[in-house]
Order: structure tokens, then C-alpha cells, then sequence
């Protein structure tokens, strides 16, 4: 079997997969971008149309969700899962803390903001959408200060899918959101405080931070350039583009 996990640096869901990757100790699986990622074909073949897939023998996987589950299932040791049942979803709950509740209503922002994609972030117009998401990720950082764990970790005392996912939701908040003209929910929460500079001198967790920061430099290297918004209309060309075959 092999197995090749398409990523890039700035991507977080594929950040989460490549940590836990980097925590299993897995070397049997390639990492790179994907070749034909923003063009028609990459649509045509990946009706999601994003990143990571997980290519199994010729046949991608997409959703990093996904992705995490089924390594977990193929290479159950070193677990980073719990022991019991009722562990398992006190991990599974963390992680999807990360993922949606705060990965996605970040992205969300960023959308709204245009913080990723313009020198000079936009709100005119979308005001009550930023409030609104800036409210749901102080709700829901306030919500995780309640579960996370206590000494370092998310849970268990140990690297888990929790930490895989919340270390590039914390990076997200702590980098992208100050643009968007939303304050940084972590300083206001104690022990998500603790966990998120506990947890960046984890080695796997500080691995994928500098993967992430290199990503966020050569995004912003791109909104200088210019360069953006021509691969923006590349990629919305090809999404066009592959809706009508």
C-alpha cells in the first residue's frame, strides 16, 4: 500500500493530519502539495475541491476528519486515541472544538475580512457577520477554557487528535484573527492560555507551527505581489470550469 497525504504549509485541516503523522512516527507516507491543486482537472477528480486528500493506492480520500480516523484505524499504535469509550469522545468532542467551532468560524472571517487575500482588510458592509462570528469564537474559546486539560495537553496527559486539531485552530486565532479587527480570544481565557503556551514546546506541535508560520509568510508574500488574486481567479475559473462538465 501507498500512501501520499496532499497538503500545504498554511492549511490547518492538513496540519492537524500531518501532526498526527508526525506523532505516530508514520515515514511510510509521502507529503506534498497536490500537482494540479486550483486548476479544472484537481475539481474534476476531487469533487470537494480541497485539501488534504490522503491517496490510498491511486484513490484520494478526502476531509481531514476522515483522514484522522482511518490512520487511527490502520495504525492503531502508538494510539492517539483513549482507552475507553468514553475517552475516545472526550478526545473526539476537543478535536471537534478545533475543527468547526473554531477553525471554521475563523475561516469564515477570514472570507468576511478578506484578511488572507488583500494588504488592507474589508468589513464596510459586513460588520454585523464579524461581530457575530467574533462573539461565536469568544462563546466557544470560553467553552474549551472549561474542558482542556490541565497540564500541557488537551487530554490524557498526552498528544491526542485533540492537540492535532487545536494547535492549528489556536494558531489561526492567535495570527490571522487580530486582521480581521477581532481580539484574540485566547488571552482572555486562562487555561486555554496555559494549554497554548504549553503545548508550542511539544516537539510534533512546534513542527507543525513552523510549517504553519512558513505557509502565513508565503501567503502574505503573495497579498504584497499581488500574485493572489491572480491565483484567486485561477482557482474560481476552475471550480466554473469543472461545475459545467
Amino acid at each position: 500500500m501507498t500512501m501520499k497525504l496532499y497538503s500545504r504549509d498554511l492549511s490547518p485541516y492538513s496540519a492537524r493530519v500531518r501532526m498526527q503523522i508526525y506523532a505516530k512516527g508514520l515515514t511510510d507516507i509521502a507529503i506534498g502539495p497536490p500537482p494540479t491543486y486550483g486548476t479544472p482537472k484537481f475539481h474534476e477528480d476531487h469533487p470537494i475541491g480541497r485539501i488534504p486528500l490522503l491517496e490510498v493506492d491511486g484513490d484520494a480520500m478526502p476531509e481531514s476528519d476522515v483522514i484522522a480516523e482511518y490512520l487511527e484505524e490502520i495504525y492503531p499504535e502508538p494510539s492517539l486515541l483513549g482507552a475507553t469509550p468514553r475517552e475516545n469522545a472526550h478526545v473526539r468532542t476537543l478535536a471537534r472544538i478545533g475543527d468547526i467551532y473554531l477553525m471554521n468560524n475563523t475561516f469564515m472571517l477570514a472570507v468576511q475580512t478578506r484578511v488572507l487575500a488583500a494588504q488592507t482588510p474589508v468589513t464596510t458592509g459586513n460588520e454585523g457577520i464579524v461581530a457575530l462570528l467574533g462573539g461565536q469564537l469568544a462563546s466557544n474559546t470560553k467553552a474549551l477554557d472549561r474542558m482542556i486539560g490541565r497540564d500541557g495537553f488537551a487530554c490524557l496527559g498526552r498528544v491526542t487528535l485533540a492537540d492535532c486539531a487545536l494547535v492549528p485552530a489556536l494558531f489561526l486565532l492567535e495570527n490571522v484573527l487580530p486582521g480581521t479587527g477581532v481580539a484574540d480570544p485566547i488571552a482572555a481565557n486562562a487555561n486555554v492560555a496555559a494549554y497554548w503556551a504549553a503545548i508550542q514546546r511539544e516537539a510534533y506541535a512546534a513542527r507543525i507551527l513552523a510549517e504553519l508560520h512558513r505557509g502565513l509568510e508565503e501567503r502574505r508574500e503573495l497579498i504584497r505581489s499581488g500574485a493572489i488574486e491572480k491565483l484567486r481567479a485561477a482557482s474560481r475559473a476552475a471550480r466554473e470550469a469543472a461545475e459545467q462538465t
